[in-house]
This record gives structure tokens, C-alpha cells and sequence, in this order.
């Protein structure tokens, strides 16, 4: 699980992030939505452990990350929407490189590699240096990455950019059978179909401030109103 205690991030005299306090449970899949400068890419970092908070606490799975940072994210999972990754490695090697910084087993990474390649379908391309793939086999790769360490908490920022249909397909598929395993997910997106889609609650952040908050069937109740819809709602609250 995620918690998150009166998070507050400053640069200079500008407020990214304003006092934001929030808990996605164990199996929860949150959607974090906003306009652009809103604060989610920063509220992500913070969560992951690349930008500290001028103020606040965050928790991973009951871990103060501020006081036991690697303790934390032995327990986490980033994808960034712009995943770095090393070219000049192919997709095995980057898997089993992220296998290792986690300090698994060899015998561990290798079975898990094989079956994330057969899972994200990889198998033409595992072996080929990644500066020969597109964005979306990156993505893919990426959130193969994301998976090999079996985490509890799992933070992905904009996971369909460059997927084809079917690659969107299974990384859906994919994310909503974690949390059915007890899996927290953190999304940010600007796609609201994907929010819509896939999350249990959803938070729409304005000028680093949470304005509203719903589940699910507060969603779909709006969306049966005559004329609602959830994109409607969104320009409305954040206008």
C-alpha cells in the first residue's frame, strides 16, 4: 500500500506539490489525473524516491521512505513515461542487469525473464540490442523490467504511450491481475478512457492541490446521467 502525509514539494517559491495526503490500499488501482503542471510527474518522483518532499511522509507498504529509502523500494516499481534504457544492451541483458540490482538469484531471474519474454511477447526481439526497437517494444520491455522482482507497489506514469492495440491490451490485462493479487498501482494519465477503464479510484490533482476524488461507481453513476460523462466532469473541475 501507499500512504501519503500532508506532501508538500517546493522549487524556489513555486508550489509543485501543496499538502497532498492520500492512501491507495493493498489491490487498489489508483488513477492520478490532471491538467499539465497540475504536479503529478512531480507527486510520482517523490513516491519513487527520486525527488525528496520539502514537507511530509511517505509510506510504502507501512516503510517510512524518507528514513529506509532502499528498504522501500525493494518493494516498489517505477516506470516513468520516458523509461530510460540502456541501447547498446539487448532486452535480455537489461532484464537480467535490473535482476541483479535487486540482488536476485540468477537461477530466479532467468525463469522469471523467460516467462515475462513469453508473457509481453518478446521472443523475436529479447536478443536484439534495444537502440533496433520502437517505443513501444521499449515500453514493453520497460514494464517487463517493472515486474521481475514480483513488487508490492507498482508507480507507472502514461503506460500506454507508444503501444500498439494489442500491446495496450496486455499490459491492461496485465496491471488488473496484480492488483487481484494484492498488488497497489499508482498510475498518472491524461487519457481518461484508461483511467475509466482500468481504475478502482481516481484523484484529479489542480496546481498541486487534490481537488475531488471518486470511485468507481461514482464514475459510473455520473456517466449515466443524462448527457454526463467523465471527460465533462474533468474540464469542469479543472477549468
Amino acid at each position: 500500500m501507499i500512504r501519503l502525509e500532508n506532501l508538500t514539494k517546493k522549487f524556489g517559491d513555486f508550489v509543485a506539490v501543496d499538502n497532498l495526503t492520500l492512501e491507495i490500499k493493498s489491490g487498489e488501482f489508483f488513477g492520478f489525473l490532471g491538467p499539465n503542471g497540475a504536479g503529478k510527474t512531480t507527486t510520482i518522483k517523490m513516491i519513487a524516491g527520486l525527488i525528496r518532499p520539502t514537507s511530509g511522509r511517505i509510506f510504502i507498504c507501512g516503510i517510512d521512505a524518507l528514513e529506509e529509502p532502499e528498504k522501500a523500494k525493494s518493494l516498489l516499481a517505477y516506470v516513468p513515461d520516458q523509461p530510460f534504457i540502456y541501447d547498446k544492451l539487448t532486452g535480455r541483458e537489461f532484464l537480467f542487469f535490473i535482476g541483479g540490482l535487486f540482488k536476485m538469484e540468477k537461477g530466479k531471474i532467468r525463469e522469471k525473464v523467460n516467462l515475462l519474454v513469453e508473457h509481453f511477447e518478446l521472443g523475436r526481439w529479447i536478443d536484439r540490442r534495444i537502440e533496433e526497437y520502437s517505443q513501444g517494444m521499449k515500453q514493453r520491455v520497460i514494464i517487463a523490467s517493472a515486474l521481475l522482482h514480483d513488487p508490492k507497489v507498482i508507480v507507472i506514469d502514461e503506460p500506454m504511450v507508444g503501444l500498439d492495440p494489442r500491446s495496450a491490451r496486455i499490459v491492461k490485462e496485465t496491471l488488473k491481475q496484480k492488483t487481484k493479487e494484492g498488488v497497489s498501482i499508482f498510475m498518472s494519465t491524461h487519457s481518461l478512457e484508461v483511467a475509466e477503464e482500468l481504475c478502482d479510484t481516481i484523484g484529479i490533482i489542480k496546481e498541486g492541490k487534490l481537488i475531488a476524488k471518486f470511485d468507481s461507481s461514482e464514475i459510473e453513476n455520473f456517466r449515466k446521467r443524462k448527457d454526463g460523462s467523465f471527460e465533462e466532469l474533468f474540464i469542469e473541475l479543472t477549468k
